[in-house]
């Protein structure tokens, strides 16, 4: 069965960097999309970015766009998160989900992974 997997999270201070990383396996091809949410505490689920199978297309939710980067890397056959100038909003659990569309609704996903929290100290 599709078990999704990220890493990569971490605590680091206001102005750093992390590189998330997302596998997804148990099936043939990528996902149609691959995509990125986070959720903080008390929080609803919000949409980070998503990657369509080949790359070509992406998506980034307003509060990341311009420091967050989505990308695939074929050579680990994962869909990466570059997170650029932390702030402490956000601090959240990092989610990696695969569905058959593009969508910002957590319910349009199918698959998800259990998460990886970064958090960023004010």
């Amino acid at each position: 069965q599709t078990q999704v997997t990220e890493s990569g999270g971490g605590l680091v201070q206001a102005g750093d960097s992390l590189r998330l990383s997302c596998t997804i396996s148990g099936r043939t091809l990528p996902p149609t999309v691959t995509a990125w949410f986070r959720q903080a505490p008390g929080k609803e689920r919000e949409f980070v970015a998503a990657i369509s199978r080949s790359g070509a297309v992406i998506y980034y939710g307003d509060a990341v766009r311009g420091r967050f980067t989505i990308s695939r890397d074929n050579a680990k056959s994962a869909v990466d998160l570059q997170m650029n100038s932390l702030i402490p909003e956000d601090t959240a659990v990092y989610l990696c989900a695969a569905g058959p569309q593009f969508s910002r609704a957590p319910n349009d996903f199918d698959y998800w992974g259990q998460g990886t929290q970064v958090t960023v100290p004010s």
